[in-house]
């Protein structure tokens, strides 16, 4: 489902290796420094000593670096899969959508779960460092020492499995506040959505109440997984301290009996304290993987929607050009290369038969739509409905659909170009998300521009010009009767203006 490179997340655990391993041994060559150099005061092996202590420094900090660019760009891969797979499967699952899923859940992959997957592939590289250091560590230790090793080498693990009793409680109250952060974005995308209706009802207030009562409720579901977060920050200082503590006590103890010497001890309480890292590392691991099952069940969530509709396993392809309809429920055919208009109320689900958004007994030139691949029909006849939506992006972008109509000639046709004219920008003006910047009127003509600019083979209109003054409309049904011409057109609409350029009327 979502794979960074593989070639990405080697060189994070290889940097990883290299940046925890000259830690670990730090210590241990201090401490021969001391036996070795400092007590004889052997200048020589001092030197040499030294001379291995900045090697290892030089080998940290360049590691150190390259670890960061890996594990960012395993972050970055990792969130931008995730994004563009659910992104892309949702597209696929089209006007399915809003039925199967809020579209908070949505939003929140975008806004947070992704950064829940990146989080545990950036930790990876840091985590493998700390586990290969740990066994270097615990090799040096057990070959010097075996009583002080064994304690350190017992110690630390058990010293981590101390964090796996809260683990649990972590991802259920994760999941719960994940929960309600789904329900918050979904609730905020509504009210944002129909803020202009809320503003001409008076209902600003009440809902600005009940989304503060939602937002009480993510606070106080974040502040109970931070509680069991807290613990495991708690734990994570509190275990490896006391086996810090027990290596402190235990060292002294042996060299003042003459077991071990100074040096020894320095390095065992230098690598006893290292390991408080790798167990840190560990814990944050924990912690990411926690919050990544949980985003990763969201996504798979939406990954296992399916579309409405789906592609019989051997398609038959739809005639060649601007081919006819023909809809077997109402019992009327659209003819090829003509302008039809259906004068009629309530014509969304009509439009939608048409355009195969609803599996309906609809044939185009005498091939069953049930029985043509869904990526053919949805290239070949585009249903544009009134409430369609723009997107946030420049006008040309949003507009411009790059088939063989250009952008002028559909924003002629859909008497838009005033609208243009009237911009600062003209066509690279930046739209606002759902054109709230436009007018009603005006936010019509740039969705009938669109649909025009697409060029399909057959274009289903439900109502294009319903907001539009009747001088503007005249325009429009010439423009697009002349710019349609000899393809097959489909007009939902009870204007008499429609009628007048129709080849064929049709009053349920």
């Amino acid at each position: 489902m979502i794979r960074t490179s593989p070639r990405t997340l080697t060189a994070a655990m290889v940097f990883g290796a290299l940046w925890m391993v000259p830690l670990a041994l730090l210590p241990l060559a201090i401490g021969a420094a001391i036996d070795q150099g400092i007590a004889p005061r052997d200048t020589g092996a001092l030197l040499m000593w030294s001379g291995l202590i900045v090697a290892l420094g030089a080998v940290l900090s360049s590691s150190t670096v390259m670890l960061t660019r890996a594990g960012d760009r395993a972050w970055l891969h990792g969130a931008a899969l995730m994004q563009r797979a659910v992104m892309q499967h949702a597209t696929r699952v089209g006007a399915a959508l809003p039925s199967k899923i809020k579209a908070g859940e949505i939003v929140a992959v975008g806004s947070s779960d992704m950064y829940s997957i990146g989080g545990l592939l950036e930790v990876i590289g840091r985590l493998t460092g700390g586990v290969v250091a740990f066994i270097v560590a615990a090799i040096a230790l057990l070959s010097s020492t075996p009583i002080l090793g064994l304690v350190v080498v017992v110690g630390v693990p058990l010293a981590t499995l101390g964090l796996v009793p809260l683990l649990g409680p972590l991802r259920k109250r994760t999941e719960a506040h994940r929960e309600e952060v789904g329900a918050a974005t979904s609730m905020a995308a509504d009210i944002v959505s129909g803020l202009r209706i809320l503003r001409g009802i008076g209902g600003e207030k009440q809902f600005t109440d009940r989304f503060a009562e939602t937002s009480q409720r993510v606070r106080k579901a974040g502040v109970n997984a931070a509680r069991i977060d807290s613990w495991l920050s708690g734990i994570e200082v509190l275990l490896p301290g006391l086996v810090t503590i027990l290596v402190m006590w235990l060292g002294a103890r042996l060299a003042l009996d003459g077991t071990i010497s100074v040096g020894e001890l320095v390095a065992f309480y230098g690598v006893s304290a290292f390991l408080v890292i790798p167990v840190g590392v560990a814990t944050e691991a924990v912690h990411h993987f926690n919050e990544a099952i949980v985003a990763a069940r969201r996504a798979c969530a939406i990954l296992r929607l399916t579309p409405a509709l789906d592609s019989p396993e051997h398609p038959k392809p739809l005639p060649p050009g601007s081919f006819g309809l023909h809809d077997e429920t109402s019992g009327l055919t659209f003819p090829a290369g003509k302008l039809t208009v259906v004068r009629t109320t309530g014509s969304d689900a009509f439009a939608d038969r048409l355009g195969r958004y609803v599996d309906a007994p609809v044939a185009a030139g005498g091939v069953p739509l049930r029985e043509a691949d869904i990526d053919e029909v949805r290239d070949r006849i585009l249903v544009a409905h009134n409430q369609d939506v723009l997107f946030s992006g420049t006008l040309a972008d949003e507009v411009d659909m790059g088939k063989a109509v250009e952008l002028d000639t559909a924003l002629w046709a859909a008497d838009a170009t005033d609208v243009v004219d009237g911009l600062d920008h003209g066509t690279q003006e930046y739209l606002a998300e759902r054109g709230r910047t436009l007018s009603g009127g005006q936010r019509q003509r740039m969705l009938l521009a669109r649909a025009l600019s697409f060029d399909a083979d057959v274009l289903v209109l439900d109502e294009p010009t319903s907001a539009v003054d009747a001088h503007t409309e005249a325009r429009i049904t010439q423009r697009v009767a002349e710019l349609r011409r000899g393809r097959t057109t489909v007009v939902f609409s009870q204007s008499p203006l429609w009628t007048r350029v129709a080849d064929e009327v049709y009053t349920p």
